[in-house]
């Protein structure tokens, strides 16, 4: 008799912490949380964008979607989203049917986690 074992889908996430202190040691740390709560707010924004891109199989839009998740990551030290973000791109640009819902569920999984820890780790929370 087959067993059949549901294997938990876990990745760490890797946030640049020098680069979450850097924000806050050029603009304080009022305004340095303000930026990180707006820049949080646009990652969110453009994860749901491209979430809804993927659903309606709008690869331009996925592609651009992904672009603006890349960017903004990276902006705020949130290096493993950033690095997803592209593979997603990557998928859409190539129109690799195959890859793309595998990549778009990572980048659900690690969107989710990044922002939770970047606003921990800013002390938005």
């Amino acid at each position: 008799m087959a067993q059949i074992m549901a294997l938990a889908v876990s990745e760490p996430v890797r946030v640049d912490s020098r680069r979450v202190g850097d924000i806050v040691t050029e603009l304080g740390e009022t305004a340095a949380q303000n930026v990180i709560g707006l820049a949080l707010e646009q990652l969110a924004g453009a994860l749901t964008a491209a979430d809804r891109a993927v659903s309606a199989e709008d690869l331009p839009e996925i592609a651009r979607q992904s672009d603006l998740l890349a960017r903004l990551a990276w902006q705020i030290g949130l290096l493993s989203l950033a690095g997803v973000a592209m593979d997603l791109g990557g998928c859409a640009e190539r129109r690799d049917p195959i890859a793309l819902p595998a990549v778009h569920a990572r980048l659900m999984r690690v969107g989710n986690r990044s922002l939770t820890a970047i606003w921990d780790r800013s002390g938005l929370g």
